[in-house]
């Protein structure tokens, strides 16, 4: 993995993020926050569980190992998390860029949540979080689906490449 693929798959990400965040900026307050007995209860949870894992991976790199999530209920609606996830997004791409194509093999030690030892190469790192996000995204779009909502633009990885060539 080079910095260059790293740099395209937060691309990726963050072009993802924005087409879902987009889709649920539609929704009624009740449809954000409605039980829909999934992983994650609502689609304002999942979401709200997404930023926060990739927010307390982002604390690992700088040496802060998080002892809980945040709590869902400090994103009231779509525009909180949209808030805090574009401030979030330049420390992302900062550390990674900073980090350059030498540090990311950097092994990083940090403690899960439940206080778990955990060592990994930045590298992985960055991906899981991409993919992490991908699997919810997925969640998100079935939610919708579930309340009757449409879903976001298409958030396939083939779709940002064929945009990003031109050809969507």
């Amino acid at each position: 993995m080079t910095l260059q693929d790293l740099r395209t798959l937060l691309d990726y990400h963050y072009w993802a993020r924005d087409r879902l965040l987009d889709a649920l900026d539609l929704l009624a307050p009740e449809q954000f926050t409605r039980d829909l007995g999934s992983s994650f209860k609502s689609i304002r949870d999942t979401v709200a569980h997404t930023y926060s894992a990739e927010w307390a991976w982002h604390s690992r790199w700088v040496g802060q190992s998080p002892t809980a999530p945040l709590p869902f209920d400090q994103f009231p609606d779509v525009a909180t998390i949209r808030a805090a996830w574009a401030a979030l997004e330049p420390k992302v791409r900062g550390f990674v860029e900073e980090a350059g194509e030498a540090g990311l093999t950097r092994v990083i030690d940090y403690k899960l949540i439940n206080g778990q030892p955990g060592a990994t190469p930045l590298w992985h790192m960055v991906q899981h979080v991409v993919n992490h996000a991908s699997y919810h995204r997925g969640q998100v779009t079935t939610m919708l689906r579930q309340i009757g909502a449409a879903p976001a633009k298409s958030m396939d990885l083939i779709a940002f490449y064929r945009l990003q060539a031109g050809q969507a």
